[in-house]
């Protein structure tokens, strides 16, 4: 996700052309999705469904939005090229947010729960740097590789964001993947009954 913003706005403000306003205008309904679903459409599926299927659709649906992004032209349009991954990356940061949360504190005694909340919110931070600073890396290089090809310098740049957006959507499928394969339905629907109950 922080790799998404960091590259997608590089994308709006240096191939596109947008302002740094026009920019925060174009990631408004994607934030608005992910707000409403971290809200409590999000814990409503985890709570009927447990934390498996919106996982697995969540990050499926972040693949999908990165396939979108990666397939950028250099004369994107905002409503043809912008928009519609905007919303479905934001339907599925939204869908896949609240139940990463549950699974990981699904098996954790209550009394150890603030420090098991803070190690999954360290992951976070820490996992976001990492991969926001290999997709970086990785479009740099690849936008020097174009260049050093003969491209135009617009073309390189968003060959470089294609490749970095790919390879994030690469990474979102293996998340999907993982979550289908090894996380147990049962222990999903514990870790999402304890938050309603806490809450109740």
């Amino acid at each position: 996700m922080f790799a998404l913003f960091f590259l997608s706005a590089l994308y709006l403000q240096l191939v596109l052309g947008y302002s740094p306003l026009e920019v925060g205008l174009a990631f408004l309904p994607a934030n608005l999705l992910m707000g409403a679903f971290s809200l409590g459409l999000s814990a409503r599926l985890v709570l009927r469904y447990g934390a498996k299927p919106p996982l697995v659709g969540g990050m499926a649906l972040v693949a999908a939005g990165l396939v979108l992004f990666a397939r950028m032209p250099v004369g994107g349009e905002f409503l043809v090229d912008v928009l519609p991954p905007m919303l479905i990356l934001g339907v599925g940061v939204g869908m896949a947010m609240n139940p990463v949360l549950f699974a990981a504190m699904s098996d954790v005694p209550l009394e150890d729960s603030g420090l098991a909340s803070g190690i999954v919110n360290t992951a976070f931070m820490m996992g976001g740097a990492l991969g926001l600073a290999v997709l970086a890396s990785l479009a740099a290089a690849r936008s020097d590789a174009l260049r050093a090809d003969g491209r135009a310098p617009l073309e390189a740049l968003t060959g470089g964001y294609s490749a970095a957006f790919a390879v994030g959507a690469g990474f979102a499928l293996l998340a999907a993947l993982t979550a289908a394969l090894l996380l147990r339905p049962r222990a999903a629907a514990e870790g999402a009954a304890e938050p309603a109950a806490a809450e109740a």
